[in-house]
């Protein structure tokens, strides 16, 4: 029971999603509504509403090949819908069908912003139900909402991952590269995962590139002076470089670059170059 490995955690289509099921639940006169993914070989259960019987929990994932949602997906029109599971042609025979023990059951694919399969959105009940084309249709307008959230929670993700981007070069030996603009925020956020990267690692050399950086508000960020007085008091060799000279020019810009405790080189391979670590071509 492999499962896909993705950056995000879904925290924002977790929240959402649990907010929707109560809805989904009153509506279809359902028990079990979730929200599962799909992985490389799995079906995974990220998140689940059981009103009053425990039918599905967070987790539980079940070879793709074995699935319910295999076979929502595999539709022409993304849904599958039977009052019973049990006796339904396609689903009677599957292994998971007597462990969950259910009856009534509707799913539809569930997409991500651009269109990709995300998983699909499903419900279930121990009784048998009947379910309508209506019911279809509230369950993939349920499953819209949820793709936006899906896109927001993978943007937020990247953001994460870009935004204090540390990159490991050997032991002791790492490039910080601080790419747009840097807010307030950010800034604590730089200076936290740096320091305490520097520390769990044992850097004695970090080299930042500011070829990509940004102002906000032509305004120099702080958080390259404290985070080089940080690094300096750690006993961390600092080296600035990718100075573009638009930056240099700035009002004021000479003044903070000339306080900081560090060398500036023009880049990176020079940087490294330096420090005693050459790039094989």
């Amino acid at each position: 029971m492999n499962e896909k490995q993705g950056m995000s955690t879904h925290d924002s289509l977790k929240a959402v999603s649990y907010k929707l099921f109560q809805v989904i639940s009153d509506e279809l006169g359902v028990n079990t509504a979730y929200v599962t993914e799909r992985g490389p070989t799995a079906m995974k259960v990220i998140s689940s509403f059981n009103k009053d019987h425990y039918i599905i929990p967070e987790g539980y994932a079940v070879d793709y090949d074995g699935t319910y949602c295999r076979l929502i997906i595999q539709s022409d029109q993304e849904a599958m819908r039977t009052n019973n599971l049990g006796s339904f042609t396609l689903t009677k025979d599957l292994e998971v069908t007597p462990q969950l023990e259910v009856k009534g059951f509707l799913g539809v694919t569930l997409r991500d912003f651009y269109g990709e399969v995300f998983g699909t959105l499903c419900v279930m009940d121990k009784e048998e139900k009947e379910f309508s084309d209506q019911d279809i249709h509230f369950l993939k307008q349920m499953a819209d909402v949820l793709s936006y959230v899906i896109h927001l929670d993978n943007t937020l993700a990247d953001i994460e991952l870009l935004s204090v981007p540390i990159i490991p070069i050997k032991k002791g030996l790492a490039i910080l590269s601080l790419q747009g603009n840097i807010n307030e925020v950010r800034s604590q956020k730089i200076m936290e995962d740096t320091l305490h990267y520097a520390a769990d690692k044992g850097i004695h050399s970090f080299v930042i590139d500011l070829s990509q950086l940004r102002l906000l508000e032509n305004q120099f960020p702080d958080v390259l002076k404290n985070l080089v007085s940080g690094l300096n008091v750690m006993g961390v060799q600092v080296m600035m470089t990718g100075l573009p000279p638009w930056l240099v020019q700035m009002p004021g810009v000479s003044e903070h670059l000339s306080q900081l405790k560090t060398e500036y080189v023009a880049d990176i391979e020079s940087a490294l170059n330096k420090i005693g670590y050459k790039l094989e071509k």
